[in-house]
């Protein structure tokens, strides 16, 4: 008889015992394992999601009452009233979302532009480069509201030592935030001298992680610096960079301490700055009006979602 043919008719059930005493060890210790992460993390996970759906809950409830005085007071509910008032409201709702679009459009666009040339400039070591990206943090560890003061002292028509620039080289004084119609670039430019540095950084920290044989194969291919930027940098960066402009998008729509430092209520005298936030801000604590500020911020958060979906479509597409 063969060993092949012993080796068969033994019972399937003594086969691989000694493996299977092996695996069963390791697979429970496995699952014992996996069971005390999820138990140490349940805790956390419970209190995060109530921290967030509790506020969701309560403002999408608000949003369809006739709350107003104290959000505990009688309230009844009066279904989308409160949003058809929002979105036909054209002498402050529809202006606050343009401003809100352009404020964000236009920071993110120079933050990510100046963010992308201060970090190719700084990829590369050089001499006191420890000390200037040092520096470059500094605007990143104010506060916004502190930053808000900060200008409005730079930037005072009176006594500021911008316009004292302006007239020491011939040119005239300007208004700043004291005009209606520069009010908006103005802290949109104040937007982009505090959140470039972080720009800087995360895309600093991008190249740091890209692979130098392409760029240097194409090097000795004879491509210039632009055409290994544009066509060997900038593909292998888009991943790090759609991320960052993601991030920075969501928290440029949110902004309100800065604006509401320099400006006060409503955005100015003439809501020149008055944002969605500011908007829902003022409907709130200003106006009493909790039911149209709920529906407000539900329409804001829906934007700011249909945002994020967006921004992360186009790198999928760019990936495929």
């Amino acid at each position: 008889m063969s060993v092949t043919s012993a080796a068969a008719r033994r019972p399937a059930s003594t086969r691989g015992t000694r493996g299977t005493r092996g695996a069963r060890p390791q697979r429970s210790f496995e699952q014992a394992n996996r069971r005390l992460k999820w138990a140490m993390l349940t805790p956390a996970l419970a209190f995060v999601g109530l921290m967030i759906v509790f506020p969701l809950v309560f403002t999408l409830n608000l949003a369809f009452t006739d709350a107003f005085g104290a959000v505990n007071a009688g309230k009844g509910y009066i279904g989308l009233r409160n949003f058809t008032d929002a979105l036909t409201d054209v002498r402050r709702f529809w202006p606050a979302v343009g401003r809100t679009a352009a404020f964000t459009a236009g920071a993110v666009l120079i933050e990510t532009v100046l963010g992308l040339a201060l970090a190719m400039l700084m990829r590369r070591p050089f001499r006191g480069s420890r000390w200037v990206r040092t520096i470059l943090i500094i605007p990143l560890l104010t506060t916004p509201v502190a930053v808000g003061i900060l200008w409005l002292l730079i930037l005072d028509p009176t006594n500021g030592i911008a316009n004292h620039l302006l007239t020491s080289v011939g040119l005239p004084p300007q208004e700043f935030l004291g005009s209606v119609g520069q009010s908006l670039p103005v802290l949109m430019l104040i937007d982009v001298w505090q959140w470039t540095p972080m720009m800087t950084l995360l895309l600093l920290a991008g190249l740091a992680t890209l692979p130098a044989e392409p760029e240097e194969a194409a090097h000795v291919d004879g491509a210039g610096r632009w055409q290994r930027f544009r066509f060997v940098v900038l593909p292998m960066l888009f991943p790090t960079l759609a991320t960052a402009l993601i991030l920075r998008a969501i928290d440029a729509l949110k902004t309100f301490d800065i604006l509401y430092a320099t400006k006060g209520p409503g955005g100015g005298s003439d809501f020149e700055v008055e944002t969605l936030n500011v908007y829902a801000y003022g409907l709130t604590f200003d106006y009493q009006e909790y039911g149209l500020a709920s529906a407000v911020l539900v329409l804001f958060t829906l934007a700011i979602v249909g945002v994020v979906v967006l921004l992360r479509r186009r790198p999928g597409r760019k990936s495929a």
